[in-house]
């Protein structure tokens, strides 16, 4: 969607001039790629980068992207309001861990201290009880609400969330769970 963004087009205009045309002899990826690439990804940033955001806002900053316990120690050493177990849909590096895997140690490593956020994966209420029950503060609804703005709009998307609030009472109910707080580990069966 970047590429419809005023903001977007008036600094690939600027950049036009130094985008490549070819690449080893090879035509060059569409010059609205390269750009994206190289105002978004960053490879100097640090977690110093972290002190720095700290320093200049008092609003809360939750970090995404948390796929490993040692990376939750950090977020929260640097003084992060909470962190999002993601691994941004799978998209960034093929064969990631699954975010389902990871956050039981994540969640063990942060004990509380900081609300741990899931993302990646949910589309149903049984998805949100297992992230709760393997310790997630609340879990995201990434892509099943673009369903909903895509075929109804806001009505849409206030109908996708329903549907997933009612699956999961449902799903905590036939678990024997009355409330969120009833919800832990025991309510899954590790087949291990």
């Amino acid at each position: 969607q970047y590429t419809s963004d005023p903001a977007f087009q008036a600094i690939l205009g600027q950049m036009r001039a130094f985008i490549p045309t070819e690449i080893n002899g090879q035509p060059a990826p569409p010059a609205e790629g390269l750009a994206f690439t190289q105002l978004y990804n960053n490879p100097t940033l640090t977690w110093e980068n972290l002190a720095f955001l700290r320093q200049h806002t008092q609003l809360p900053i939750l970090l995404k992207g948390i796929l490993h316990p040692d990376d939750a120690r950090k977020a929260i050493d640097y003084g992060m309001n909470g962190i999002v177990v993601s691994n941004h849909g799978g998209r960034q590096v093929d064969g990631s861990i699954s975010t389902i895997e990871a956050l039981p140690a994540i969640a063990d490593v942060v004990n509380g201290q900081v609300p741990v956020l899931f993302d990646s994966g949910i589309r149903g209420g049984a998805d949100m009880f297992k992230a709760i029950a393997l310790g997630a503060t609340a879990v995201c609804v990434g892509r099943p609400y673009v369903w909903g703005l895509t075929l109804g709009g806001q009505a849409g998307v206030r109908q996708v969330l329903q549907q997933l609030m009612a699956d999961f009472d449902l799903t905590m109910r036939l678990a024997g769970c009355q409330t969120v707080a009833d919800i832990n580990r025991t309510c899954l069966v590790d087949s291990r």
